[in-house]
Protein backbone atom coordinates (compact mmCIF):
# COMPACT_ATOMS: atom_id res chain seq x y z
CA UNK A 1 0.00 0.00 0.00
CA UNK A 2 2.84 2.62 0.77
CA UNK A 3 4.24 1.73 -2.62
CA UNK A 4 1.26 2.54 -4.50
CA UNK A 5 1.15 5.87 -2.40
CA UNK A 6 4.82 6.63 -3.56
CA UNK A 7 3.71 6.19 -7.33
CA UNK A 8 0.88 8.34 -6.63
CA UNK A 9 3.20 11.54 -5.51
CA UNK A 10 5.79 10.82 -8.36
CA UNK A 11 3.07 10.81 -10.74
CA UNK A 12 2.09 14.33 -9.55
CA UNK A 13 4.98 15.73 -9.55
CA UNK A 14 5.95 18.48 -12.63
CA UNK A 15 8.90 19.80 -13.50
CA UNK A 16 9.72 23.00 -14.50
CA UNK A 17 13.01 24.64 -16.19
CA UNK A 18 13.67 27.79 -14.19
CA UNK A 19 15.44 30.99 -15.82
CA UNK A 20 16.51 34.28 -14.57
CA UNK A 21 15.66 37.86 -15.82
CA UNK A 22 16.59 41.03 -13.98
CA UNK A 23 17.11 39.21 -10.19
CA UNK A 24 13.98 37.32 -10.44
CA UNK A 25 13.46 33.76 -11.32
CA UNK A 26 10.93 32.35 -13.86
CA UNK A 27 9.65 28.87 -14.58
CA UNK A 28 7.85 27.15 -17.51
CA UNK A 29 6.47 23.47 -17.79
CA UNK A 30 9.43 21.39 -18.99
CA UNK A 31 6.85 19.51 -21.13
CA UNK A 32 6.35 22.67 -23.35
CA UNK A 33 10.37 22.93 -23.55
CA UNK A 34 11.61 22.04 -27.07
CA UNK A 35 15.36 23.22 -27.13
CA UNK A 36 17.29 25.91 -25.59
CA UNK A 37 19.29 27.67 -27.92
CA UNK A 38 22.36 30.56 -27.49
CA UNK A 39 21.45 33.92 -28.63
CA UNK A 40 20.99 33.76 -32.89
CA UNK A 41 20.38 37.61 -34.71
CA UNK A 42 16.51 36.93 -35.91
CA UNK A 43 15.26 38.34 -38.60
CA UNK A 44 13.37 41.60 -37.90
CA UNK A 45 9.79 42.25 -38.75
CA UNK A 46 8.64 45.50 -39.84
CA UNK A 47 5.99 47.43 -37.35
CA UNK A 48 6.19 44.18 -34.68
CA UNK A 49 5.72 45.24 -31.14
CA UNK A 50 9.07 45.98 -29.66
CA UNK A 51 9.09 42.95 -27.71
CA UNK A 52 8.85 40.96 -30.82
CA UNK A 53 12.43 40.20 -31.61
CA UNK A 54 12.00 38.90 -34.97
CA UNK A 55 11.62 35.44 -36.19
CA UNK A 56 14.48 32.64 -36.62
CA UNK A 57 14.34 30.17 -39.22
CA UNK A 58 14.71 26.36 -37.09
CA UNK A 59 15.30 23.51 -39.44
CA UNK A 60 12.48 24.68 -41.69
CA UNK A 61 10.18 25.82 -39.14
CA UNK A 62 9.81 30.00 -38.80
CA UNK A 63 9.56 30.81 -35.07
CA UNK A 64 8.99 34.20 -33.67
CA UNK A 65 11.28 35.44 -30.88
CA UNK A 66 9.73 37.27 -27.74
CA UNK A 67 11.85 39.36 -25.25
CA UNK A 68 10.28 38.33 -22.26
CA UNK A 69 11.98 41.28 -20.36
CA UNK A 70 10.37 43.81 -22.87
CA UNK A 71 7.03 41.80 -22.54
CA UNK A 72 6.78 42.16 -18.71
CA UNK A 73 7.74 45.58 -19.18
CA UNK A 74 11.39 45.16 -17.80
CA UNK A 75 14.27 47.15 -19.36
CA UNK A 76 16.31 45.64 -22.07
CA UNK A 77 19.44 44.04 -21.17
CA UNK A 78 22.19 44.19 -23.86
CA UNK A 79 22.88 40.36 -25.16
CA UNK A 80 25.26 38.94 -23.28
CA UNK A 81 26.99 34.68 -23.76
CA UNK A 82 24.58 33.76 -20.95
CA UNK A 83 21.67 35.26 -23.06
CA UNK A 84 19.48 31.99 -23.87
CA UNK A 85 16.35 31.68 -26.33
CA UNK A 86 13.81 28.96 -24.98
CA UNK A 87 12.23 27.22 -27.81
CA UNK A 88 8.35 26.47 -26.84
CA UNK A 89 5.31 24.34 -27.87
CA UNK A 90 2.46 26.51 -27.17
CA UNK A 91 -1.12 25.71 -27.47
CA UNK A 92 -3.08 27.65 -29.36
CA UNK A 93 -6.69 27.59 -31.03
CA UNK A 94 -4.90 26.82 -34.27
CA UNK A 95 -3.17 23.95 -32.60
CA UNK A 96 0.75 23.97 -31.32
CA UNK A 97 2.60 26.72 -32.11
CA UNK A 98 6.81 27.46 -31.75
CA UNK A 99 8.12 29.87 -30.45
CA UNK A 100 11.20 31.23 -28.33
CA UNK A 101 11.77 33.60 -25.42
CA UNK A 102 14.71 35.38 -24.81
CA UNK A 103 15.67 35.38 -21.32
CA UNK A 104 18.79 36.33 -19.48
CA UNK A 105 20.02 33.00 -18.36
CA UNK A 106 18.57 29.26 -17.91
CA UNK A 107 18.78 28.52 -13.95
CA UNK A 108 17.61 25.32 -13.16
CA UNK A 109 14.86 22.26 -13.13
CA UNK A 110 12.60 21.90 -10.12
CA UNK A 111 9.98 18.95 -9.15
CA UNK A 112 7.18 20.57 -8.24
CA UNK A 113 4.48 19.00 -5.95
CA UNK A 114 0.69 19.80 -5.97
CA UNK A 115 0.81 20.97 -2.77
CA UNK A 116 3.96 23.51 -3.41
CA UNK A 117 1.95 25.28 -5.65
CA UNK A 118 0.79 28.70 -4.26
CA UNK A 119 -1.87 30.79 -6.41
CA UNK A 120 -0.84 34.05 -8.04
CA UNK A 121 -1.98 37.06 -5.46
CA UNK A 122 -4.81 38.81 -6.59
CA UNK A 123 -3.29 42.62 -7.31
CA UNK A 124 -7.04 43.42 -8.56
CA UNK A 125 -8.51 44.43 -12.01
CA UNK A 126 -5.60 46.59 -13.75
CA UNK A 127 -3.07 43.77 -13.22
CA UNK A 128 -3.25 41.02 -15.25
CA UNK A 129 -2.13 37.56 -13.88
CA UNK A 130 -3.60 35.31 -15.67
CA UNK A 131 -0.21 33.58 -17.37
CA UNK A 132 1.38 32.61 -13.75
CA UNK A 133 0.34 29.16 -13.17
CA UNK A 134 1.18 29.58 -9.53
CA UNK A 135 4.45 30.64 -7.07
CA UNK A 136 6.93 28.00 -5.01
CA UNK A 137 9.07 29.14 -2.36
CA UNK A 138 12.79 27.98 -3.10
CA UNK A 139 15.88 28.49 -0.49
CA UNK A 140 13.66 31.52 0.70
CA UNK A 141 12.88 32.89 -2.39
CA UNK A 142 9.80 33.27 -4.90
CA UNK A 143 9.59 31.65 -8.32
CA UNK A 144 7.16 32.22 -10.64
CA UNK A 145 5.66 29.46 -12.84
CA UNK A 146 4.36 31.13 -15.88
CA UNK A 147 1.50 29.22 -18.39
CA UNK A 148 3.30 29.62 -21.44
CA UNK A 149 0.18 28.96 -23.27
CA UNK A 150 -2.01 32.09 -21.71
CA UNK A 151 1.22 34.52 -21.89
CA UNK A 152 2.21 33.50 -25.41
CA UNK A 153 -1.48 33.54 -26.74
CA UNK A 154 -2.33 36.85 -25.00
CA UNK A 155 -1.31 39.54 -26.83
CA UNK A 156 -1.61 37.61 -30.29
CA UNK A 157 2.36 37.55 -30.91
CA UNK A 158 1.68 35.50 -33.87
CA UNK A 159 -0.02 38.44 -35.68
CA UNK A 160 2.77 40.55 -36.72
CA UNK A 161 2.02 43.69 -39.19
CA UNK A 162 -0.71 41.66 -40.57
CA UNK A 163 1.34 38.67 -41.17
CA UNK A 164 -0.06 35.44 -39.53
CA UNK A 165 3.08 33.71 -38.63
CA UNK A 166 1.12 30.45 -38.53
CA UNK A 167 0.33 30.76 -42.18
CA UNK A 168 4.02 31.23 -42.29
CA UNK A 169 4.87 28.11 -40.46
CA UNK A 170 2.03 26.11 -42.25
CA UNK A 171 3.81 27.41 -45.65
CA UNK A 172 7.29 26.50 -44.66
CA UNK A 173 6.62 23.06 -43.26
CA UNK A 174 4.62 22.17 -46.76
CA UNK A 175 7.40 23.61 -48.94
CA UNK A 176 10.67 21.73 -49.15
CA UNK A 177 12.18 24.23 -52.01
CA UNK A 178 11.46 27.30 -49.58
CA UNK A 179 14.73 28.27 -47.42
CA UNK A 180 15.10 31.34 -45.10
Amino acid sequence: MADENAGDSVAQIQQYLTFMMATEEYGVDILSVQEIRGWDHPTLIPNAPEHVRGVINLRGIIVPIIDLRLRFGLPALEISPVTVVIVLRVQAEQGERIMGIVVDAVSDVYDVRPEQLRPAPDLGHNVDVGYIRGLISVQERMVVLLDVDTLLNSDKAFVIAGTDLSVLHAKTAESQDVTL
